[in-house]
């Protein structure tokens, strides 16, 4: 899978960090960066994208297929 975070919608919750702290870690901006997609299962990873209240989180396949939001 293949994970971005769209900086500009993000607000700096924090659910992606509290679901993967592998995977996502704030910035110097308060901003969720990526890490390692890799380091947790594909559930993990789309609960924490899925938790964002912002939908900033966007997560494709591979293939580069939508998979959220």
């Amino acid at each position: 899978m293949k994970v971005r975070v769209d900086r500009e919608l993000c607000i700096g919750v924090g659910n992606c960090v509290a679901f993967a702290p592998t995977v996502f870690e704030f910035d110097e901006e308060n901003k969720a960066t990526v890490l390692d997609p890799s380091s947790v299962d594909d559930d993990i990873l789309l609960e924490a994208a899925e938790s964002c209240p912002e939908n900033a989180i966007i997560v494709e396949d591979d293939e580069g297929r939508l998979l959220y939001p």
